[in-house]
């Protein structure tokens, strides 16, 4: 966290111009540019600014916003991290439900048209990007159909279209690993041990087969959960959700400052926190994995 936020500060200030010097700002009279670069401290040396804003991190104060009037960082995070969750916890739910279960069926009818189905599922989730998928979704089944509001959020029916467009990658990757690390473990010797002791074949599947088989998907989600929950950018932006990634991108154009550091700061937290809960529930599930004092 230290090197994240250390290095985004750096290169932030790095960049030319500051937030006042965008746009229709650039007519802005210079004493009111000077007022407004005192009052957020922009006026002091780089490293006078940096330890101010890392004495406010450790306070759990990420500052206010140099572009939305009276508002803080905090107040931002707290009224759009809510939104991007909930979109982001139906898209991950979706790609484990539908992506496990697949590659499960995918391994045991190798060659089989269900295992055909699930690597062009896979294949076209990888290759194309969400916004291709978006707009294909839009025309069809907004403008063409008209089942579907185009963008807003409000409704499950304003959910369906982002939360697809989210899940589709994350169901492939996941069908993939599933798929590849099942057919490994049916191969190992314990499986062919307990079909040799008479277990049933349900038992083999779910109780050896798929429990050493979903070791490299809980790898996978820890991040995924990160990245998702915390708002995508393209998907905000295209449906116009009222998440976090909205502000990130309007931070980014606008040299905000203060919000680009205070989400990269949360972006970061949140991902340490998710890879460790990912790798405690890794050690509860592997009985090869244990703590050692």
């Amino acid at each position: 966290m230290f090197i994240l936020v250390t290095a985004t500060f750096f290169l932030m200030h790095a960049g030319p111009g500051n937030p006042f010097t965008q746009g229709e700002q650039k007519n802005v009279p210079a004493r009111v540019l000077e007022s407004l670069r005192a009052k957020y401290g922009l006026d002091q040396p780089v490293w006078k600014q940096y330890i101010s804003y890392m004495k406010g991190v450790l306070r759990g104060n990420l500052g206010y916003s140099f572009k939305k009037l009276n508002y803080t960082v905090n107040e931002l995070i707290e009224s759009g991290f809510p939104v991007s969750a909930l979109v982001g916890f139906l898209a991950v739910t979706a790609a484990l439900l539908i992506g496990i279960p697949l590659g499960i069926t995918a391994a045991l009818k190798r060659g089989g048209w269900m295992d055909w189905f699930s690597m062009i599922l896979a294949t076209t989730g990888v290759s194309m990007p969400a916004f291709v998928i978006a707009v294909l979704m839009m025309y069809v089944f907004a403008m063409k159909l008209k089942l579907l509001p185009v963008y807003g959020y409000g409704s499950a029916s304003h959910l369906v279209i982002p939360v697809t467009c989210l899940a589709l990658l994350p169901i492939a990757y996941t069908t993939r690993l599933m798929r590849s690390s099942m057919l490994e473990v049916s191969r190992q010797d314990f499986i062919r041990a307990a079909r040799a002791r008479g277990v049933s074949e349900f038992m083999v599947i779910a109780k050896h087969g798929v429990r050493n088989s979903i070791l490299p998907v809980v790898t996978y989600v820890g991040p995924l959960i990160a990245v998702i929950m915390t708002g995508n950018f393209v998907v905000e932006r295209l449906f116009m959700i009222p998440g976090i990634g909205r502000y990130f991108v309007s931070a980014v154009s606008e040299r905000d400052y203060s919000v680009i550091l205070g989400i990269t700061v949360f972006y970061g937290a949140f991902m340490l926190v998710c890879t460790l809960a990912m790798d405690i529930i890794y050690a509860m599930i592997d009985p090869r994995v244990r703590f050692h004092k």
